[in-house]
């Protein structure tokens, strides 16, 4: 099965009250641990690179891992650029093989943001690839995105409205209450459903994007500082509003961090419990079952998504 576009994905997610996955990955353990828990559970599934993913790997291995899941699991995947910067890194995933990528034009003003949207959207469009904007500022901290709390800013549903009008765009991530990283809250969460419920209202059965979505699992971050870390007060967003945004307009929930942890977790527990062993695959194999293990739980209990695929 070739990759696909979140086109169809995304109206199913949206007629059937639930969202799909967007997982980033890095290496292959890490595809492995996902694909075969979203195969497990029939789920449709959307992988998805960051800048420094593509640095780390190279756009052409991740590329062809994405591949081999693909003839291995037979599931509906869509490989999805996160958080493109600009035009050029958007074209390069587009005749690089993508079937999806992000434009991140919220770091400009309103109108800058939309020329370079709908730069974006007609470059990708015209080679059969989906676009997501983003409309709004999350505070946090992930690869090279770094916003304060001060300079984050919710999304203004009427400019939502006129974003996706003037864009042509096929998704929105919008800025909820959400944050990127391990530390996004330094009391209770509060996601503005208000606000989602007004976009949806205003673009109605258009599919709306949470980043910054990781709920920060805490038996992962206990098992870090149990084995030398120090994560006093990470916190993230409770697993209950994910799922009723993945109930309203949301058809496209991120998770990157709640992986990073579950991996961490595992391989500082197995090399402080054996420390002796330098084989990778000692180490990789037990990591891989977390993800494995965190994707499941986020499919069934989170996204609602098991058995859509």
């Amino acid at each position: 099965m070739p990759l696909v576009t979140t086109t169809e994905m995304f109206k199913k997610a949206y007629e059937g009250g639930y969202a799909v996955g967007a997982f980033n990955v890095n290496n292959m353990e890490i595809i492995q641990g996902i694909t075969e828990a979203a195969m497990e559970e029939k789920a449709p599934l959307i992988l998805q690179v960051s800048a420094g993913a593509r640095k780390y790997a190279k756009h052409v291995y991740l590329v062809k891992l994405v591949e081999a899941a693909l003839e291995d699991t037979g599931l509906p995947i869509a490989l999805h650029l996160d958080h493109g910067e600009d035009f050029e890194i958007c074209k390069s995933c587009v005749d690089g093989g993508f079937s999806s990528v992000m434009i991140d034009g919220s770091k400009h003003s309103f109108e800058d943001n939309i020329k370079l949207t709908k730069q974006v959207v007609d470059y990708a469009h015209a080679h059969g690839v989906v676009v997501e904007g983003e409309l709004g500022k999350l505070a946090g901290i992930e690869d090279n995105i770094n916003v304060s709390e001060k300079d984050a800013m919710f999304t203004d549903p009427a400019q939502a409205q006129e974003f996706v009008e003037r864009t042509g765009v096929d998704s929105l991530a919008i800025a909820i209450g959400t944050s990127h990283g391990a530390y996004k809250f330094k009391g209770e969460a509060r996601l503005q459903f208000d606000i989602l419920e007004e976009v949806g209202r205003r673009l109605p059965g258009f599919p709306i994007v949470l980043h910054g979505a990781s709920s920060v699992m805490p038996e992962y971050v206990e098992i870090i500082n149990k084995f030398g870390g120090k994560m006093p007060g990470a916190k993230g967003v409770p697993e209950e509003m994910l799922r009723k945004a993945a109930g309203m307009a949301v058809c496209k929930i991120n998770i990157d961090t709640d992986l990073r942890l579950a991996m961490t977790a595992s391989i500082r527990q197995y090399m402080s419990e054996h420390p002796e062993h330098f084989d990778p695959r000692q180490y990789l194999k037990p990591a891989r079952a977390n993800i494995k293990e965190v994707v499941r739980h986020k499919l069934i209990n989170v996204l609602g998504c098991a058995g859509k695929a």
